[in-house]
């Protein structure tokens, strides 16, 4: 006892520790998701939530689980519960490889698309390298390009038009046309030295520390936009020009409610794209799968930075996935999530025609899960987000996903998650937040 009390007395003798010390140089660089924030304080059930990106937990093939679970362990018994290859299991990958015509060679399964994302930033960034992308950008991505300490900076304007080129109640801006336009903002590059031939921009500004293009072609997050043929040719000559690769993020590509299917980017330039795909919009996102499709050079380093990171992929769930995939259910379960998608975003559409104030625009997307609202310029989503917490209705501000933090008078608003009982209160609620503030100024 005695030596118990002497313990607890040293202990709480104890001055403060400073802990920042401990913290590497990389930790500065972490950026914290406000929408998980939200997620935190907020109790989304209890508001009309538009700013998670949640799938329809109606389209969970639930019923199918536990079936899918008996098959797994009747098939591959003890396997399908001990460590599996870093690559993948191969029936997995052999089933991804056949769905999009691919050697399974160049098929990696990820723990997560979003992992998908983080080890391409791993492997090919350093600090001060460029990342070519199309504001506004993904958030995720943002959090790990920052972690690694690159810069984020545009694509040159004509590969990727701004999203404020949308239908709605303000004035319709005309497509980008004509040839490459550079940013004429200036350009930082950081990192040391030549790390390949030298390009240039009419201004003259290097883009030497350029690693990569991100974009996510097919149905946006988070503006909702579709990148036309055009616009993805002009970002693979983009690539060739300046010999550099392309990590396409294609979480969403299978969810398309209207318009053409196009080529990926890895369909026009397989030999330095990197296409990452997801079953958490098409399956259930609880499963955590992933995969990269790529060049099995640049693959077979994402395999060497994957061992140290989790050894493998969850192993049951992916055989869960493969039988999934492989019986015909995932198809006939995209029927369904496709019909829910589009009633959902449909409904959407017509009620933020109905309710908008004059002078705010939006983004039609031909599929996913996302659109986009661009308000008047005096209007601050930033500012003006705790009201509308207040008022019982949530969104993520648009500079979020912008790396300089501008167009604060933009929003994400996504249409899968909400109860469709919920979306029209939650519309008008929002509408009225920003009509008030209208009036206001």
């Amino acid at each position: 006892m005695s030596i118990g009390n002497t313990t607890r007395t040293k202990i709480a003798n104890f001055a403060p520790m400073d802990y920042e010390r401990y913290f590497s140089a990389d930790v500065p660089s972490f950026l914290r998701s406000p929408v998980r924030e939200i997620f935190r304080k907020v109790d989304l059930q209890a508001i009309c939530s538009f700013a998670g990106g949640y799938p329809a937990a109606v389209t969970f093939p639930t019923d199918q689980i536990p079936g899918l679970a008996a098959a797994v362990l009747e098939k591959y018994g003890t396997r399908a519960l001990q460590y599996g290859a870093t690559q993948g299991v191969p029936e997995l990958r052999a089933a991804i490889a056949a769905r999009y015509g691919v050697p399974v060679s160049q098929v990696q399964i990820t723990t997560s698309s979003q992992q998908g994302i983080d080890v391409c930033s791993r492997v090919f960034l350093d600090p001060g390298d460029i990342v070519l992308a199309q504001s506004p950008v993904y958030l995720g991505a943002l959090q790990s390009f920052r972690a690694y300490r690159a810069e984020v900076r545009d694509m040159p304007s004509g590969a990727c038009p701004p999203p404020d080129k949308c239908r709605g109640r303000g004035p319709l801006a005309e497509g980008a046309e004509g040839k490459l336009a550079w940013p004429t903002a200036p350009m930082t590059v950081g990192g040391a030295g030549t790390k390949r031939s030298e390009v240039e921009s009419p201004e003259g500004m290097s883009l030497t520390s350029a690693k990569f293009i991100y974009v996510i072609p097919d149905f946006n997050n988070p503006t909702g936009k579709t990148l036309t043929l055009e616009e993805r040719k002009e970002i693979v000559a983009l690539a060739r020009e300046l010999d550099i690769l392309i990590v396409e993020d294609s979480p969403y590509r299978e969810l398309r409610y209207s318009g053409e299917t196009l080529p990926t980017l890895r369909e026009l330039a397989p030999e330095r794209t990197l296409h990452l795909g997801s079953f958490s919009k098409i399956f259930a996102p609880g499963f955590r799968l992933g995969w990269i499709i790529g060049p099995e050079p640049l693959l077979e380093q994402i395999y060497v930075c994957k061992q140290c990171l989790d050894l493998c992929p969850p192993v049951l769930d992916q055989y869960m996935a493969c039988e999934f995939l492989t019986s015909g259910a995932l198809d006939a379960n995209l029927v369904n999530t496709i019909a829910e998608y589009k009633r959902r975003r449909d409904l959407m559409l017509g009620l933020l025609e109905k309710y908008m104030p004059a002078g705010t625009s939006w983004t039609h997307p031909d599929g996913g899960l996302f659109l986009w609202l661009t308000l008047p310029e005096s209007i601050d989503t930033v500012a003006l987000y705790d009201e509308a917490l207040s008022a019982g209705v949530a969104y993520v501000a648009g500079s979020f996903f912008y790396p300089d933090g501008s167009h604060r008078n933009t929003m994400r608003l996504n249409f899968s998650f909400i109860e469709e009982s919920k979306m029209e209160p939650g519309i008008k609620l929002l509408a009225a937040v920003l009509a008030k503030d209208l009036t206001n100024k």
